[in-house]
């Protein structure tokens, strides 16, 4: 994984349990089969790929609204 595309990451997606998270859960559906939805080159891994996808605006996340219970 290459540092430079982490600290690019985590400028899009500050919070970084959320990068975290977001990386790993991509990385999984690579390993899977699923396609890049960018540019690869033959020395990117699969979570620099995912941190790319990240960076390029390919890879996003929304925050349900939390529903609170009425007693």
């Amino acid at each position: 994984m290459l540092s430079h595309l982490v600290d690019e990451a985590a400028k899009k997606i500050q919070n970084v349990p959320f990068l975290v998270n977001m990386v790993s859960k991509r990385v999984r559906q690579l390993t899977a089969g699923h396609r890049p939805m960018i540019e690869t080159t033959p020395k990117m891994g699969f979570a620099d790929i995912a941190l790319q996808e990240i960076i390029d605006g390919k890879l996003s996340y929304e925050l349900k609204p939390v529903v609170e219970e009425k007693e």
